[in-house]
């Protein structure tokens, strides 16, 4: 349970109380906070555990990372404050039930050119925070403390879990898919045939894809167009077709089996439950027990040359400085 937010991670201003500019209160730090909704309850301290809900976007609105997209609270300890200007100091203004907005001056954050985004776009870094629940520190023993983060946790993984059929189905409605669906329940359809057999085991398989949240927002894709249009563009990243051994068990196993069902030239719909995806434990910005959606197309199936040096099966989707990974194994 003990993992912490790379957007928070990367903030190292921090907080003094000031005038306000706005509705906003400013910090001696230059950091600009707006407390929208208050229960009242008592602030955050430093050694609490703190389980919330983040939207982190540019003061252009341009969303970096959503907890609603991927369906998983920001949780993680609260580390004692190193200055009185980091965002530690920031959410010890905050208490449970609170709702708030903080903004961040972009320079304080990314201290040299190199170290910003090429995505990040604006002059503040602006967090839209609802914290959903504190677990006290106070006086508790380490055990006694570890085992309430867990119970809470699970609890909330539990809740996920039982949701996924749900949100599966108003999905398939929402979007009138008429779907396929396969022994071990991967979704598909067929959008365009092809033409030739479908891949067989050792085969590599050259491949186009969009992945999307269900909410329609794009995660990942191979396609630079779509990468643009969604905002999503990454200049590291090649965009090119993927080359995926058939059968090896190297991507996710929603990929494994839709890959085997289709063949050159074809483009199909795939609706991916989590337990054929990243399961329980979820891979960065998607969250535990969430389903995707990808769009598939194969450019063409190569067939291997037994004569040839076996070739290195590369992770297709491995984690990139700024962007999301996708289906990468779960094992």
């Amino acid at each position: 349970m003990k993992k912490q937010f790379m957007f928070l991670a990367l903030a190292s201003v921090g907080i003094g109380l000031a005038s306000c500019n706005g509705g906003f209160k400013q910090t001696q730090g230059g950091l600009l906070y707006d407390i929208h909704t208050t229960k009242n309850n008592p602030t955050i301290q430093t050694g609490d555990y703190v389980f919330m809900n983040l939207v982190a976007k540019t003061d252009g609105d341009s969303v970096l990372f959503s907890t609603y997209d991927s369906g998983q609270e920001i949780h993680l300890p609260i580390q004692k404050p190193q200055s009185k200007a980091d965002i530690f100091s920031a959410l010890q203004l905050l208490a449970e039930g609170d709702s708030a907005t903080i903004k961040i001056p972009a320079d304080s954050v990314f201290k040299k050119p190199q170290q910003r985004p090429p995505s990040f776009k604006g002059n503040f870094l602006v967090y839209d925070i609802k914290v959903e629940k504190v677990i006290s520190k106070g006086k508790l023993s380490e055990q006694i403390f570890e085992d309430r983060v867990n119970a809470y946790g699970k609890q909330m993984l539990a809740g996920v879990q039982k949701l996924e059929a749900g949100k599966i189905k108003n999905y398939i409605a929402h979007e009138k898919l008429t779907l396929q669906q396969t022994p071990d329940s991967l979704l598909y359809h067929i959008d365009q045939p092809g033409s030739g057999p479908n891949p067989a085991a050792g085969d590599t398989v050259v491949i186009n894809y969009v992945g999307r949240f269900f909410n329609g927002k794009i995660f990942d894709t191979s396609i630079k167009d779509s990468a643009v249009k969604a905002k999503k563009y990454d200049p590291m990243h090649p965009y090119k077709p993927l080359h995926i051994v058939a059968g090896a068990h190297m991507v996710i196993p929603g990929w494994d089996e839709a890959l085997m069902l289709l063949n050159k030239g074809s483009k199909a719909t795939v609706v991916v439950p989590s337990k054929l995806a990243y399961g329980a434990n979820g891979m960065q910005i998607i969250g535990p027990y969430t389903p995707i959606s990808f769009t598939l197309e194969i450019v063409d199936i190569i067939h291997p040359n037994p004569n040839a040096p076996k070739p290195v099966q590369v992770n297709p989707l491995m984690p990139r400085q700024g962007a999301p990974s996708g289906p990468a194994p779960t094992k």
